[in-house]
């Protein structure tokens, strides 16, 4: 897919499997939203062949879009309606007779926590709830796939989890998902297969836990420091860790993914301890899915 000289999906090929959840990660401006707005018939691509339910997206673009579900990154609300009158219009549009539609408005009343603010127009609400409305009217009629780009963003944890189990239960029932995210705990929770795009290309795709294996060469090496603060010392990490994912998961603690981990952890400690810093701690973990995304971004193998 190209936009003048630009190749934003570039070689991009994968089959997502019925019935399945399928992540879609990458950082931003790797090709994620490109790819989706292929995948929902609202751009054409410029190269390739693309198909779902075995029919050409382009050629079948209407007979598509009456089977599948979508919500985008984007906010997408109707501000001066009710939510229950946003969800009635939601089901009219797609041809939900009356009765199943008022069942199906109360049952996502419930299950989205929804009920108190049934009342209120869409834009008197909070960015978390105007999210909670735009994925519940989705749910307001049938479909085989669904895409879901960054569904919980603004949602609190307990949210969250209430939008990821009401999917799940969907998928259950025979629902395929095309889900993106940049919250790994959700990936590892929702999806069964995960691909991971970087400046348009496919990097890696797998099961989350058969990444984690394929990577598991990729340790982390973790140091606490006593009495500094890791951001104070990061010029001296910084050219022992080129090339790896650094993080600070606290204010006195460096977390460095490498392939080399006891090399990394000898060479940290030695330039440490030769400019004077004192260390707490240290120690040697798998990497974690975020780890292994960083490491796959980054071109570690």
């Amino acid at each position: 897919m190209n936009y003048g000289h630009v190749a934003a999906v570039d070689g991009v090929s994968f089959d997502v499997d019925y019935g399945k959840v399928f992540g879609f990660l990458g950082p931003n401006g790797a090709g994620k939203t490109t790819t989706i707005k292929v995948l929902t018939t609202l751009l054409h691509p410029t190269s390739g062949n693309v198909s779902i339910f075995g029919k050409d997206v382009v050629k079948n673009a209407r007979e598509i879009k009456k089977r599948i579900g979508v919500v985008l990154q984007e906010p997408s609300f109707e501000g001066n309606l009710t939510v229950e009158k946003a969800l009635d219009l939601y089901g009219i549009m797609w041809g939900v007779a009356g009765e199943r539609r008022r069942d199906r408005a109360r049952e996502l009343f419930d299950k989205f926590d929804l009920a108190e603010l049934r009342s209120k127009k869409n834009d008197e609400l909070s960015i978390g709830q105007r999210r909670r409305v735009q994925v519940a009217r989705e749910f307001m009629h049938d479909m085989d796939l669904l895409f879901l780009d960054e569904p919980t963003v603004g949602l609190d944890p307990a949210a969250r989890r209430t939008l990821l189990d009401y999917v799940k239960k969907h998928v259950h029932g025979g629902l395929t998902v095309f889900f993106t995210t940049h919250i790994m705990e959700e990936v590892e929770y929702l999806c069964d297969e995960m691909a991971i795009i970087n400046k348009g290309k496919i990097m890696a795709i797998d099961t989350p836990a058969g990444l984690k294996q394929k990577y598991g060469g990729v340790k982390a090496v973790e140091i606490k420091l006593r009495g500094a603060k890791a951001q104070s010392v990061m010029e001296i990490v910084r050219p022992l860790a080129e090339g790896s994912a650094i993080e600070i998961p606290a204010e006195d603690t460096i977390r460095v993914s490498s392939t080399e981990a006891q090399d990394m952890l000898v060479k940290m400690i030695q330039a440490l301890a030769k400019n004077s810093v004192q260390i707490e701690s240290v120690s040697v973990n798998s990497p974690t899915l975020e780890e292994v995304f960083l490491t796959v971004v980054n071109g570690g193998s």
